[in-house]
């Protein structure tokens, strides 16, 4: 029996069954392709998430490493931020951050001492406060005043009763020192200045009360 060609018709019915084929096997391809590149994208994902979590916990670890770095730093926890219109009792002396009032110190040099709750508003802002006793030698004031020049969160004032002859505070870090040349007060201001910890670092430390010298 002669074979019997397709007719023009068998012939478009087979063409467009191939080409259906072809169509799924493409689909199925895209699939996989898509499933594929989702898993890496996601592992991607992943891996950043876990290395963005890892940099924070280890940068955690490096802040209080650092504070630690710095002998005699005492760390401060489970400061408050209220506002208040009264004089407040501070747990340091000179306070190292807590309840304080709604206006800020203005940062600088001052001669005469301040109000402790003008002052801990300013570490809020990010300030560092060097504050030295009364009977302090006339040249190691004048060191611990050089430490304000050119610096706008830095404030500088006598303060009574200290435990110590100079005293170094930023919010929630506070430094006693015997002697205004002691090198750890550099490496505190340089620290803890504008310490980006603080969630109104950077608010001013100008326009608000006191006028330094």
């Amino acid at each position: 029996m002669p074979d019997r060609r397709p007719t023009a018709a068998e012939r478009q019915a087979h063409l467009a069954a191939v080409r259906a084929e072809q169509q799924r096997s493409k689909t199925r391809r895209t699939w996989l392709y898509g499933s594929i590149a989702g898993v890496l994208v996601l592992g991607l994902i992943g891996i950043s998430i876990a290395v963005i979590w890892d940099a924070g916990r280890d940068q955690a670890a490096l802040d209080t490493a650092a504070a630690q770095d710095i002998e005699g730093v005492e760390v401060i926890d489970g400061l408050t931020f209220n506002h208040v219109s009264t004089t407040v009792d501070y747990p340091q002396t000179p306070p190292a951050g807590g309840d304080h009032n709604a206006a800020w110190l203005n940062c600088g040099v001052y001669t005469e001492p301040v109000p402790n709750e003008n002052a801990v508003h300013a570490l809020e802002h990010g300030a560092v406060w060097i504050t030295y006793s009364p009977d302090l030698p006339a040249d190691q004031v004048t060191t611990l005043q050089a430490m304000a020049e050119g610096q706008s969160y830095v404030v500088v004032s006598p303060y009574e009763d200290m435990d110590s002859p100079v005293a170094i505070s930023a919010w929630g870090y506070q430094l006693e020192v015997d002697d205004a040349s002691d090198p750890r007060l550099a490496t505190f201001l340089q620290k803890y200045l504008l310490n980006p910890e603080l969630s109104e670092v950077g608010a001013p430390c100008s326009n608000g009360v006191g006028v330094p010298a």
